[in-house]
C-alpha cells in the first residue's frame, strides 16, 4: 500500500481522483491539505483521510506521505510539483501539468534529480477503452491511420478559473489537451505543423478552438474544444472518428467515461460494435503509479509523451495568440 496525500481541495479531486483512490487496491488515503481549515475538515469527514493540514507545506513535511496528488490551478502546478519532488514525494499532477514545454522539462528534471516519479494525470489514457482501441489499431484492422477527428465541448461558466488567463485558463489547456493526447497516443509520428483558430473572451482566453495537426508520416488530425453549450447547463459533446486505409472507427465515447464504453469498427460494408467494460479511470491511474513506486513499473504517461504534448499545446497557443 502506498500512502497518498492530496495537495488541495479542488473540485476535480472531490468528484474525480479521490473517489478513484478509494477504489484503488494499492492506495492508502492518508493526508489532505488545503488553505481552509473548514474545507480540510470537510474532506477528512467525507473521504476518511487520517490527517489534515492547513497549508500545503505541512503535508510535504510529513515523512509518512509517499505520493502526492496535485489538483491545484494550472498556474501553480510547477511551484508545488517541484516542492513535492524536492521533498522526496512521488507526484501525480493534474493535467495540464505545465503551462509550456519548458516548465514540463524542468519538472521532469527535478523528478530525476530527486530520484522520484512524476506522472501527468490523464486518467482516460489508463482505461480499458483506450487499451482496446490501441490494440485494434496496432493489429492493422483499419490499416494505417490517415485522419483522426475528435471533439470535447462542454457548458460555459459564469465564474471559473478556466475563464482567467493568469490561472492558465482557456480551452486549449482545459479540454484541447485531451484531444491532442488522443491524437499523439494513436499516431506514431512527429508533428509537422499545427494550425488553430479560436474565439476569445473579453478576459483573453480561448472559449472555442478548432485545430488541424499534420504529422510527418502524412496523417492529419483535427479537433474542436469549447465551453459554449449554455451557461451552467451540464451539457457536453464528445466525438472520435478515425479513418484508416482499410476501414474506420467511430465512437461517442466521453473522455474519462467509465462503465460500459463502446466503439464501432466499420470495414468492407460491415459494422462491428465493440463493447468495453471500463473501470474507474482515476482508480487505474492511481494503481498504476502505485505499481511504479512499489514494483518499478514505468509510468504509463511517460516524460517523453508529456513533453511532446506540451510542445504541441505551445504551438496551438501561439497559433491563437493566447500570450499576446
Amino acid at each position: 500500500m502506498v500512502k497518498w496525500g492530496v495537495l488541495g481541495t479542488a473540485n476535480v479531486a472531490s468528484w474525480g481522483c479521490i473517489p478513484g483512490m478509494l477504489k484503488a487496491n494499492n492506495c492508502e488515503l492518508y493526508a489532505i491539505a488545503g488553505r481552509s481549515a473548514e474545507k480540510v475538515e470537510q474532506y477528512k469527514q467525507k473521504f476518511g483521510f487520517e490527517v489534515g493540514y492547513v497549508g500545503y507545506d505541512k503535508l510535504l513535511e510529513d515523512p509518512a506521505v509517499q505520493a502526492v496528488y496535485i489538483p491545484l490551478p494550472n498556474h501553480i502546478h510547477k511551484e508545488w510539483v517541484i516542492k513535492a519532488l524536492k521533498a522526496g514525494k512521488n507526484v501525480l499532477c493534474e493535467k495540464p501539468m505545465a503551462l509550456n514545454a519548458q516548465e514540463s522539462e524542468e519538472m521532469y528534471a527535478a523528478a530525476k534529480e530527486n530520484n522520484v516519479i512524476l506522472m501527468e494525470a490523464y486518467a482516460y489514457l489508463h482505461g480499458q477503452f483506450m487499451e482496446s482501441l490501441k490494440k485494434d489499431i496496432e493489429s492493422g484492422v483499419i490499416g494505417d491511420i490517415v485522419y483522426i477527428d475528435t471533439a470535447f465541448v462542454t457548458q460555459g461558466y459564469k465564474e471559473d478559473f478556466r475563464l482567467h488567463k493568469e490561472f492558465g485558463g482557456g480551452m486549449i489547456y482545459d479540454l484541447g489537451c485531451y484531444c491532442t493526447t488522443m491524437m499523439l497516443s494513436l499516431i506514431d509520428s512527429e508533428v509537422e505543423y499545427a494550425k488553430a483558430c479560436a474565439e476569445m473572451t473579453d478576459l483573453g482566453v480561448d472559449s472555442f478552438v478548432g485545430g488541424l495537426i499534420k504529422f510527418k508520416n502524412g496523417a492529419r488530425a483535427s479537433f474542436n474544444a469549447g465551453m459554449i453549450l449554455g451557461e451552467n447547463t451540464n451539457s457536453r459533446f464528445d466525438r472520435l472518428f478515425i479513418h484508416g486505409t482499410k476501414g474506420n472507427i467511430r465512437s461517442e465515447y466521453e473522455y474519462n467515461q467509465s462503465g460500459e464504453t463502446s466503439y464501432r469498427i466499420i470495414k468492407d460494408g460491415e459494422t462491428l460494435v465493440k463493447v468495453i467494460p471500463t473501470d474507474n479511470n482515476y482508480q487505474l491511474e492511481v494503481e498504476q503509479l502505485g505499481r511504479c513506486i512499489e514494483n518499478g513499473e514505468k509510468p504509463h504517461i511517460s516524460p517523453e509523451f508529456s513533453i511532446k504534448n506540451a510542445k504541441l499545446l505551445d504551438a496551438l497557443l501561439d497559433e491563437v495568440g493566447f500570450w499576446k
